[in-house]
């Protein structure tokens, strides 16, 4: 292993040869990996090392070359192969005839910033007093917002909510499509507001999104946080090479395992072992190194270094599905996705980055209140002038516009658990999908409410008949069914490493995201979310790694309090 003249060599009891150490060992080049490569390697007298198991992102350092990953309209290609995905997939789930649900995740630089939609939400500024109370101590959202500033560049300027000096690139949709438009004008007629920044003072309402793209280029982590400070002599980086165990001396650890081009290697940490392989990959490593429920890992031949039973419980995702409606006018992306005119898209995007490659095309949507007495919006909209079939796998055959929606603080909680003892084995994931009946009457509300956005006047130029659910489906029964069929997996599993307060059972960090009862190793990434936030997971995992790198650092927290939040003028009413 190539040493740098910094990396000092430690001989430890267990290494027969002289082993490279660190100050910092991260585990996972993805959104908070990359975040905390960067930071820590701020420090010149600190050296960092970033362990990833996919690839890097780009071929021979060329962004063309890695079309698929860099033009943001390429985001369905990689969904569907595991060239830079883990590709899991759930048990059969019960509650939804028995489907067994696809799960891309991110195995390549910037994770799954570098698969993602591109979609940059924040959440609700009462899902992170919601995880204070949960025992997150010091994690409400006047001590959050200063690190989503600090971390953002927004392309409208800075204010009390946005930040224009951080290097995450968010800028708003191009394309101004009519249908975009026609989406929110509806909303209006519908009754909702207007909101000018659902990640500013209003989260309520519909408007438009904003995207981690920049000068027409998807903006993952890797080129936000890692590619600009790989020059840095204290910052290491690996690609291709599975962590297989966290290296424990007594409750402390000490460094890691891993396998490269099929030969096994250890590094050792001289500060911390930090894990940011996300809500899968975390819980996994710390239970495959002998940490969580004592009694499963036994089974598995596994000794327990700690007994953390809430390592793998309380998983969180998002369901969502699409409601569809044909397009009378043939102003939809329906042409666009035929092969003369992909060639034509490809070509203008590959030589200026501009065009109709250069955007996800998820340019507007919303949030809204499912009940009356419901504090803040708990249903999420994504607006697309196109028809996605089965994750973008199967092309659309028709003329048609569509709305993702789906409930955002659903009750069903879920769990993971090891396969086997074998790091290659991919583990066993229950999301108990629907298994709560709140849930299922919220998705029914979902139904409904799409449909009643898309029969207001401003889509009546554009309004053909509906494609999904289809007219035939109106009974409660009917809706309830389709839900069934048709939801799928918004891709935000997160929560499976619980921050909380150490008295409370189910925790896996404290707030400082130390490992409970161990030394040395932290958790950085979705997993340690106390409670799903309300909404897309992206822009809250790198606020979190922003934060988390301050914490390991020994900085002061950053704090804005007293910021306003925007409250409904009513709750007795739905809207």
């Amino acid at each position: 292993l190539h040493m740098q003249s910094w990396g000092r060599s430690t001989s430890s009891p267990s290494a027969n040869q002289k082993t490279p150490s660190y100050s910092y060992v991260v585990v996972g080049a993805g959104s908070a990996g990359c975040v905390l490569a960067n930071r820590l390697s701020e420090d010149a007298h600190e050296s960092v090392l970033l362990l990833e198991a996919g690839p890097k992102d780009m071929l021979l350092g060329n962004v063309q070359l890695s079309w698929k990953i860099h033009m943001p309209a390429a985001l369905t290609y990689n969904l569907c192969d595991d060239k830079y995905n883990w590709y899991y997939h759930t048990l059969a789930q019960a509650h939804m005839d028995n489907r067994v649900m696809y799960w891309p995740r991110g195995r390549v630089w910037g994770g799954s910033s570098s698969l993602n939609a591109m979609v940059y939400i924040r959440g609700h500024a009462e899902d992170y007093n919601r995880w204070q109370r949960e025992g997150a101590e010091g994690w409400d959202y006047e001590h959050c917002l200063p690190y989503f500033r600090k971390a953002q560049c927004h392309e409208l300027g800075e204010n009390r909510y946005r930040g224009d000096s951080g290097p995450l690139h968010v800028s708003r949709g191009k394309t101004n499509h009519p249908l975009h438009q026609a989406f929110i004008e509806a909303g209006q007629q519908a009754g909702y507001p207007f909101t000018d920044d659902m990640n500013g003072h209003q989260q309520e309402g519909l408007g438009w999104m904003d995207m981690t793209i920049y000068k027409g280029k998807r903006w993952s982590t890797a080129s936000a946080y890692l590619r600009p400070v790989l020059g840095r002599p204290n910052l290491k980086t690996e690609v291709r090479c599975l962590t297989t165990k966290i290296l424990f001396d007594g409750n402390r650890a000490v460094g890691v395992e891993y396998t490269q081009k099929g030969q096994k290697k250890r590094v050792f940490a001289d500060k911390e072992v930090i894990l940011s392989g996300g809500a899968i990959n975390s819980p996994q490593l710390l239970m495959l190194s002998g940490v969580g429920n004592a009694d499963d890992l036994k089974q598995l031949g596994i000794a327990a270094v700690q007994h953390l039973p809430g390592v793998g419980s309380n998983l969180q995702d998002h369901l969502e599905l699409y409601i569809q409606q044909q397009c009378t006018q043939p102003i939809t992306l329906y042409k666009a996705q035929k092969p003369f005119r992909m060639v034509k898209i490809g070509l203008e995007w590959l030589s200026q980055f501009t065009g109709y490659g250069a955007t996800a095309h998820l340019e507007s949507g919303g949030f809204i209140r499912s009940r009356p007495h419901v504090a803040h919006p708990d249903i999420q909209f994504h607006f697309l002038p196109s028809q996605v079939i089965d994750h973008g796998r199967v092309a659309s055959q028709i003329e048609a516009y569509q709305v993702h929606v789906g409930p955002m603080r659903s009750t069903s909680i879920g769990w993971m658990k090891l396969k086997s003892a074998s790091p290659l084995d991919h583990p066993i994931l229950q999301p108990n999908y629907l298994s709560s009946d709140v849930d299922v009457c919220e998705f029914r509300e979902c139904v409904k409410l799409s449909r009643e956005i898309f029969t207001q006047k401003a889509f009546d130029p554009f309004r053909g008949p509906e494609v999904q659910p289809g007219p035939q489906v109106q009974s409660d029964a009917d809706i309830d069914a389709f839900v069934r069929r048709k939801a799928d997996s918004a891709y935000h599993p997160s929560c499976t490493c619980k921050m909380g307060s150490p008295s409370d059972p189910a925790a896996v960090v404290d707030s400082s995201v130390r490992v409970l009862g161990l030394e040395r190793l932290r958790v950085v990434d979705a997993s340690i979310m106390p409670s799903i936030v309300s909404g897309n997971l992206n822009a809250p995992t790198i606020m979190m790694a922003e934060k988390a790198a301050d914490i390991i650092r020994g900085h002061a927290p950053l704090v804005d309090p007293g910021v306003p939040v925007y409250q409904p003028p009513t709750l007795a009413t739905q809207r």
